[in-house]
């Protein structure tokens, strides 16, 4: 089992950094955290974002609940001034766990509370608001909805490992799998209403979500597929335009944003004689990877997701997150890690690579788009170095937000703690022991999923969860 993260200093990480031919800079100069960005005419007061992180600690018909406001309420008082909020279904078949929260006229109350939960916690503790935004997610899950996989098209190296009722463990077929044009149409609606909803619930923008091997980040891979919302490049981002085109004309005075995947990738999988990650056996199989090079899908290219964010900004897009890969299928890629999750595989890759990846493509996209605010992502794992890192490329243009994910459910304070000390509490600095997704990945209790945060750091919160999920396993 490989161990990655030796550094005492900032000069062992640059100095591995180069041994490895990484294009990794880093600043002890930390202003650049604090510099205000201007998004959609909206004054945001520092350059520092807690990405969506999802808790699984909805109610069952949709809603947030007490944990869900908890971690709204830490992040709001921890002083990033842009709150990304997780993923709400815009269906409730869209859900990807029974606890994921599901947007809808019924619950828009509750939500409401999420805004006002996470704002009154940051006039309490940092000050004045109004430089404080905020927004939610609208997503499909699409091939990882529960409980049966809904599919934008097929694939056959995902196919073998998510197309599963996950009741019965039935493989489902393509009769009563996948949308097609009539059912990918009707989704439009859904999600103008709960953007719609969003908006009246307070939050300040919504993310159409384009990642991750969810829905529509399928259908901007779905290369084979025939009909109105495949095959060509037209056809593929047709579903989003569609969708992005209908939020701006019947909600206008609400800021769009996207996460979008640059970046596919092919699955990997455990080597069972060395327990690391190698892909699946690709060649010769019709591939349906966005953001990857058809002769060879392990390497990125980036073309068609330019491409396509250069179209969104006509379509009124103001605020672009990048990120890349498949947190089921190639968790190394999308959150490089130092111990994997339990379902998951070693790192086929030094850990600095892929954070050098995010790096360095997102760098592409806010290089090609200088005016356009972009958040950067894969940093938790340089742990109490990313500041370093993230002020250089914020310093140098290659990008101009910082997003903090999995070291915001340990230091949800990170932006307060470099404010005021000018360092992170090392303490509580996430060690990417992934502890969070393997919570995640626990769905053996009543209510089908467990709640999600961080053991090592929310002790007197996730210590009993994690001890009732393991003893469970066990």
């Amino acid at each position: 089992m490989a161990r990655f993260f030796k550094y005492h200093s900032l000069a062992d990480v640059a100095a591995d950094a180069a041994r490895l031919g990484l294009d990794l800079t880093f600043s002890e100069d930390l202003s650049p955290l604090f510099r205000p960005v201007t998004i959609a005419n909206r004054r945001v007061g520092n350059s520092l974002c807690i990405q969506p992180m999802e808790g699984c600690d909805g109610t069952l018909d949709g809603g947030p609940d007490e944990l869900t406001l908890r971690r709204y309420q830490r992040f709001g008082a921890g002083g990033a001034k842009l709150i990304w909020g997780e993923a709400a279904a815009v269906v409730e078949e869209g859900r990807a766990t029974p606890r994921q929260l599901w947007l809808n006229e019924r619950n828009v109350a509750s939500f409401a509370r999420i805004v006002q939960t996470c704002r009154a916690a940051h006039r309490a503790e940092i000050g004045d608001d109004a430089d404080l935004l905020i927004g939610l997610q609208l997503t499909h899950s699409g091939r990882y909805s529960y409980p049966r996989a809904i599919l934008a098209c097929r694939d056959p190296l995902l196919d073998p490992r998510s197309v599963a009722d996950r009741k019965t463990g039935r493989l489902v077929g393509p009769e009563d799998s996948v949308l097609g044009d009539r059912g990918l149409g009707k989704l439009v609606s859904h999600y103008v209403t709960a953007a719609k909803l969003a908006r009246a619930a307070g939050f300040d923008f919504v993310d159409i979500k384009q990642c991750h091997r969810y829905l529509l980040n399928e259908v901007l891979a779905s290369k084979w597929n025939d009909g109105r919302y495949g095959g060509n490049y037209e056809n593929r981002t047709r579903l989003a335009r569609e969708i992005l085109a209908a939020v701006r004309a019947e909600v206008p005075d609400l800021i769009l944003g996207t996460r979008l995947s640059v970046f596919d990738g092919i699955p990997y999988q455990k080597n069972e004689n060395t327990g690391d990650g190698e892909p699946c056996f690709w060649r010769g199989q019709r591939l349906t990877c966005w953001g990857t090079r058809d002769d060879d899908p392990l390497q990125p290219d980036v073309n068609e997701p330019i491409r396509w964010i250069g179209e969104m900004r006509e379509l009124g897009v103001a605020l672009v997150n990048v990120t890349m890969g498949n947190p089921y299928a190639s968790p190394h890629i999308i959150r490089p890690f130092e111990t994997p999750p339990p379902d998951g595989y070693e790192s086929p890759e030094h850990p600095l690579i892929g954070v050098d990846r995010h790096i360095r493509l997102t760098g592409e996209i806010q290089q090609r788009f200088p005016d356009l605010p972009v958040v950067g992502s894969g940093y938790s794992y340089l742990q109490e170095f990313f500041p370093n890192a993230g002020a250089a490329n914020i310093r140098t243009g290659r990008v101009t937000f910082v997003g903090i994910g999995r070291g915001s459910l340990a230091q949800p304070d990170f932006a307060r703690q470099l404010r005021e000390h000018g360092k992170l509490d090392r303490k509580r600095v996430c060690r990417t022991f992934s502890y969070c997704t393997a919570l995640m990945r626990s769905k053996h209790n009543a209510l089908g999923q467990f709640a999600t945060g961080c053991p090592p750091f929310d002790k007197e919160t996730y210590g009993p969860i994690w001890q009732e999920a393991i003893g469970k396993k066990s």
